[in-house]
């Protein structure tokens, strides 16, 4: 990975929020929901040296750019969101830890991440968006605030699991808010919805009107009632 610093961000012990595309594109529809809200400032980014694959545009080839921006807006840094992840674990280890050091850099307290939590329950309108933390006293404590907890043991993988253990392993509060999906082949703007709602709810932020989520949510709908093939 390659870290380029743009500027040093105006903040005070803020909270990150830090997340990457996932199924159901949930945790990158959170992210640049917020970017968008909040009207952050790019500070910072992280950019793969790693090739995975290259694009052929028909007689030529070119070589894919992928990374992430960290971004800010008064006491909030913002990480993630656009599209993909790191290709090798090498480069999603590496990334974790960067997240790490800038929380230590700018004295954050607490990390959450968002993603998509894959279930055979039948969603209608409102998908519920479960909690897990990095400790059980966090856990009891969030209790009170009428949350729903995972209802399940699983394995959390890729970036919006793994920065959860790199928290724990740091002593940093990790709080991961996942937003039910039956289809992770679909954009699930409703599980985002759900989401940021909670998040709001804990962190005392707001984040404006939703209603381009559920605008985006009924979009897709009316393409799935037409036979709309989803493009894997």
């Amino acid at each position: 990975m390659k870290f380029s610093q743009i500027s040093e961000p105006e903040v005070q012990k803020p909270l990150i929020i830090a997340a990457l595309q996932d199924m159901g594109n949930v945790g990158n529809i959170v992210i640049d929901f917020i970017n968008k809200s909040k009207g952050t400032t790019s500070f910072r980014r992280a950019d793969s040296t790693e090739l995975s694959y290259v694009l052929d545009k028909g007689g030529y080839i070119e070589i894919p750019k992928e990374g992430w921006d960290y971004k800010y807006s008064q006491n909030l840094i913002i990480f993630g969101g656009g599209s993909g992840q790191p290709k090798t674990n090498e480069e999603l280890h590496e990334l974790c830890k960067d997240v790490i050091s800038v929380a230590k850099k700018y004295q954050v307290k607490f990390i959450y991440t968002v993603g998509g939590f894959h279930t055979s329950r039948i969603i209608r309108q409102e998908p519920k968006a479960y909690i897990t933390t990095t400790s059980k006293d966090l856990t009891k404590q969030l209790e009170k605030l009428d949350v729903d907890l995972t209802p399940t043991k699983s394995v959390i993988t890729g970036f919006n699991g793994l920065i959860l253990g790199y928290a724990k392993i740091n002593e940093i509060y990790g709080i991961g808010l996942y937003g039910e999906i039956d289809e992770p082949s679909i954009p699930q703007y409703r599980a985002a919805k759900s989401i940021i709602k909670t998040l709001e709810k804990l962190t005392y932020q707001n984040f404006g009107s939703t209603q381009e989520l559920d605008v985006m949510a009924a979009e897709i709908d009316k393409k799935l009632r037409s036979d709309w093939k989803v493009d894997y």
